[in-house]
């Protein structure tokens, strides 16, 4: 049985198709996202005829568990969940759920970090910044918004940060791997660390959010081929050891990084292999640490991980650090666990001690995005 208080730290709104064609800034009015119907089909798409993707991935949640037959890239808006976009609706799913608040990041809303033009991309960021933060308005206390930051100016990237802590949001998310001649171990992004620690805004890398490259879309090769999803845990653990070789966190102590949907298992080669890489190859890992710290030190400090449905990770929890790891539905995604959530929870964490249950799945994303637990309990 799963404990009695559970926290969603990723589920997802779904962007209203008129909502930049409604928010944008007039001048970008005419190069903003929309949803077009094309060959029986709905599209993201943006500019004159770009199309991002499809939506039926992003908008199944139930599926897989009635009818997986039917999960595809493609879909219909009429048929993607109200609650992804009526916050009334979203709060209903997550009592049906049995899930007492949600950390929400947007759906379509992933793609667009790829938009080659920058001003475009901090624009339509803008408007959906506003248009979260009215979502969330509906009950704040349960509904904690993650805005969305565009790193290609720091500056306007700090500006937007600033903005997003002025409306309300929880944390913001950046490109989970930037342009590769500008990885976060650059010192560029120094001011927006501080910026960041200072605001007490966690940052999140997400899932289909590289800056460069095709993540979805039409034509062969994207992240639907199953090889690439694969291994997708490989951008973020990229950044997350830039982030710490070259010393991020200890100049930052107080600073948070979310790793989303990537899941668990990954995570302990990886501390391993950087607590290698720094004792026995000191030409690669350049950057010395005071006090004695290890790069595995500044994981369990400042970084959590995200996952749904990780068994294996679970069980590799003592090396990942059960401080370190936070569940998250997915809602209302096709690979989402609504609306059985509190079930897939029991299975998995069978046999986990519930001091232990409690942080994964409740009490480590009430710590990062300040739930009121006492708040969630009432409403369980």
């Amino acid at each position: 049985m799963a404990p009695a208080v559970i926290l969603s730290s990723d589920s997802h709104v779904f962007e209203p198709p008129d909502l930049w064609m409604k928010r944008i800034d007039h001048t970008f009015r005419d190069r903003a996202p929309r949803i077009e119907r094309i060959d029986g089909a709905d599209q993201i798409v943006i500019e004159a005829d770009h199309i991002l993707s499809g939506i039926g991935l992003i908008s199944n949640a139930g599926a897989r568990f009635e009818a997986p037959e039917t999960i595809s890239g493609q879909g219909l808006f009429d048929d993607v969940p109200r609650g992804g976009y009526d916050p009334e609706q979203h709060l209903a799913d997550m009592r049906l759920d049995g899930v007492s608040g949600e950390v929400l990041y947007p759906s379509q809303g992933l793609f667009y970090f790829r938009v080659a033009d920058a001003a475009l991309m901090s624009a339509i960021f803008h408007a959906y910044n506003e248009w979260l933060a009215e979502f969330c308005k509906t009950d704040p206390a349960r509904l904690k918004g993650i805005a969305m930051i565009n790193l290609d100016d720091v500056q306007d990237g700090i500006r937007e940060l600033e903005r997003a802590a002025r409306l309300g949001l929880a944390g913001a998310m950046i490109t989970e791997y930037p342009l590769e001649h500008r990885r976060y171990d650059q010192p560029e992004y120094e001011p927006f660390w501080a910026a960041a620690q200072a605001l007490g805004m966690p940052l999140s890398l997400h899932t289909a959010t590289r800056r460069q490259g095709k993540i979805r879309g039409a034509g062969e090769k994207t992240l639907r081929d199953a090889s690439s999803r694969s291994t997708k845990a490989f951008y973020p653990a990229l950044s997350m050891c830039d982030m710490i070789f070259s010393g991020v966190f200890e100049r930052y102590p107080r600073l948070t990084v979310a790793i989303v949907e990537f899941e668990l298992s990954w995570a302990p080669h990886i501390l391993t292999s950087m607590d290698y890489t720094y004792r026995e190859r000191h030409g690669e890992a350049i950057y010395r640490f005071k006090d004695g710290m290890k790069p595995s030190d500044f994981f369990h400090r400042n970084v959590v991980l995200s996952f749904q449905e990780d068994a294996i990770g679970i069980r590799l929890r003592d090396m990942i650090g059960v401080d370190n790891m936070m569940w998250g539905s997915d809602y209302p995604h096709s690979e989402s666990t609504f609306p059985q959530s509190r079930k897939i929870l029991a299975e998995i964490l069978a046999g986990v001690p519930e001091d232990e249950q409690a942080k994964i799945v409740g009490g480590n994303t009430a710590r990062v995005y300040r739930f009121d637990v006492t708040e969630a309990a009432a409403d369980a």
